[in-house]
């Protein structure tokens, strides 16, 4: 039970991550974007994310107040995303000209990644700060499952309101209201769920985490900056960041294009403006869904296997085929297996770096270096959401091409798996006092 209130707060955190996901390309089309632009307001998120992650994990490393360690910066990070979540999608509902619209948008999702990224990043440093090495790959995998329990609510959420009555059609311009209330009840769930955080986890006292993570005196008074520590990075950290990059730059590619892609495979059109798109908009809900839903299913599976390497590369594998099928398939049911196959690719991505890499670093620097790591999360979306225009013009301007690209990716970064070694903290301890 500790190991899931550690994570439980994911759930929410990722409910409004999961309606950003589905919903930018839609939101931003909607007013007006141009598909070889979508990509740009990409850029974002991992920005933000390069940007705060490890400013939090560095800062927080250095906390400790009443409220605890790390949960102080998630519930500034909560605050702040309940407040953009209720703005971002009446981007077009303010009178606003398409370009004010489109400017008023931009900053709101700047906020809205910035702060879900500094909600996010307390759940991963928890588990690396309470969980020992056994039971890791337990915690992480629990917290996999909150992750895409929590996607499947923000996923599901305007197709069900859409189902129940509320409208799926807006004016010219503006955000239908079935996205619109999806994303004030996601900041509804946000709130319910940090309360629930805070009223379950207690957080180890400096002295006690000392105690916990064997860190003596003279460690407690090295001072280690941002880049010292990524010098001495352990070999871990390069590896698995560079199977990080085909894979988070392949779902990228997925987020941006997929409404875009199925709009023109399953429903015959790429005009944004027809019930049609609005209804494959939808659709890439109930998608997601069913790709959170294999994750779940294959996140029970992860810790059955042994050897994290095997397990991991073939997750991959399993993902590039349900990327490269999205470009045979014109039956939306059809694309159910598509995507649970994608999920089990999601699945490992969310488990497997963060088990590999937390057992390979101490618990002096676990913070900064989780920030860190995040940017091989963030790294590799940029340099996809900065290419994504140029890459679709070349394969010919059909969206459903950018899928088949990131099957590809992830081709390679299941390749890129044999690379990695694991390894443990006592040696990079000896490295960074070098």
């Amino acid at each position: 039970m500790k190991l899931w209130n550690l994570s439980f707060g994911f759930f929410g955190v990722q409910i409004a991550y999961a309606l950003q996901s589905a919903n930018i390309s839609r939101i931003f089309a909607t007013l007006g974007a141009d598909p070889h632009s979508l990509s740009f307001f990409w850029i974002l998120p991992p920005l933000m994310g390069i940007l705060v992650q490890p400013l939090v994990g560095a800062a927080s490393d250095r906390t400790w107040n009443r409220l605890g360690r790390r949960l102080p910066y998630l519930l500034l990070g909560a605050a702040v995303a309940v407040v953009v979540m209720c703005l971002l999608p009446n981007a077009g509902s303010f009178g606003l000209t398409v370009g004010g619209a489109m400017i008023f948008g931009f900053i709101a999702l700047m906020f809205l990644d910035t702060s879900i990224n500094m909600a996010m990043q307390p759940f991963k440093m928890l588990v690396g700060d309470q969980v020992n090495e056994r039971q890791k790959g337990l915690a992480y995998s629990i917290q996999s499952f909150l992750c895409n329990a929590g996607s499947l609510v923000g996923y599901l959420a305007p197709i069900t309101l859409t189902a129940i009555g509320v409208s799926n059609l807006a004016p010219t311009g503006q955000v239908p209201d079935a996205v619109t209330y999806s994303f004030y009840i996601g900041a509804a769930v946000l709130i319910l769920c940090v309360i629930y955080s805070f009223a379950t986890i207690r957080e180890m006292p400096p002295k006690e985490y000392a105690e916990y993570h064997g860190i003596t005196e003279a460690q407690k008074e090295e001072k280690s900056g941002m880049l010292h520590l990524l010098r001495h990075a352990p070999k871990t950290f390069w590896t698995v960041g560079l199977v990080q990059f085909f894979c988070w730059a392949a779902f990228l590619y997925m987020w941006t294009y997929i409404p875009g892609a199925i709009a023109d495979t399953v429903w015959g059109t790429t005009d944004t403006e027809t019930e049609a798109y609005q209804t494959a908009g939808n659709w890439v809900g109930v998608l997601f869904a069913v790709q959170a839903v294999g994750s779940v299913l294959w996140a029970i599976v992860i810790p059955r296997f042994k050897n994290h390497k095997v397990v991991y590369a073939l997750s991959l594998l399993l993902g590039a085929v349900g990327f490269i099928s999205t470009l045979f398939i014109t039956d939306k049911f059809v694309l159910f297996i598509s995507f649970l196959l994608v999920g089990c690719a999601w699945a490992a991505m969310l488990a497997l770096p963060f088990t590999i890499l937390t057992n390979s670093i101490s618990g002096k620097n676990m913070g900064t270096y989780l920030g860190l790591f995040n940017g091989t999360i963030c790294v590799p979306q940029i340099c996809a959401a900065a290419l994504g225009g140029v890459i679709l013009a070349l394969l010919g301007g059909r969206q459903v091409s950018m899928l088949v690209l990131a099957g590809v990716f992830l081709v390679i970064g299941a390749i890129c798996v044999t690379f990695v070694k694991e390894t443990y903290p006592e040696a990079q301890d000896e490295a960074v006092k070098g």
